[in-house]
């Protein structure tokens, strides 16, 4: 994601097959600014668990 600020979503919705990745950018999102927002969803497409995290990124 940009350093620009004025780029920066203020709402984004992370998926993507639970693992460490999915986790590692969840955590890269909170490093920009963003916060959680809602619980985490999980689902199984038949071969693995998909997660999803809503987040955030509060006004300044």
């Amino acid at each position: 994601m940009s350093d620009d600020s004025a780029a920066r979503l203020p709402y984004r919705l992370l998926t993507g097959p639970d693992d460490s990745t999915f986790c590692e950018r969840v955590s890269d999102a909170i490093a920009e600014g963003y916060q959680l927002y809602g619980s985490p969803a999980v689902t199984f497409d038949g071969e693995r668990v998909i997660a999803a995290q809503a987040l955030i990124l509060p006004a300044f």
